[in-house]
């Protein structure tokens, strides 16, 4: 049976550089991701993505605007079984909101595309992260400024 997660890929740009939020794992090969888990019995991936964040990230609803028409698809196995993840296009504009991590995490990055690349090891990860930064400066740079909480 196919496992399904969601999450978001939260940038930030308060100086006026596209950083992306990855968290490394404090499991297995410590990898770098972005926060997202499985879905509950119940729950929308829309749902998941935002109880996922928050228990990994600390961060709540009204801490980052949410780009529902950026959503995105990955599919790979893990140990041999199928996994889809849907992640959403995520900013944060709460310039006060901290990363707090859940025990599942044991570091956290704010980095640019060209650092958060290298710390992805998966190729699919390295490529949606290169289509957000497109997506972001092509179409959402354009954006009125979103206001700061």
């Amino acid at each position: 049976m196919q496992k399904v997660a969601a999450g978001f890929l939260i940038f930030r740009r308060f100086t006026g550089i596209i950083e992306f939020l990855l968290l490394q794992t404090s499991y297995g090969e410590h990898h770098w991701t972005p926060p997202k888990g499985h879905t509950d019995p119940g729950e929308t991936d829309l749902q998941a993505a935002y109880r996922e964040t928050e228990e990994e990230a600390g961060f709540t609803k009204s801490d980052f605007k949410i780009f529902e028409n950026e959503k995105y698809v990955l599919n790979y196995e893990v140990k041999g079984k199928p996994k889809v993840v849907y992640y959403w296009l995520a900013e944060l504009t709460n310039a006060n909101a901290n990363v707090k991590l859940s025990d599942e995490h044991q570091d956290f990055k704010w980095l640019s595309l060209k650092e958060a690349c290298e710390l992805c090891k998966y190729e699919d990860m390295i490529e949606l992260l290169n289509k957000c930064q497109r997506v972001i400066t092509e179409k959402y740079n354009k954006e009125e400024n979103v206001s700061k909480i």
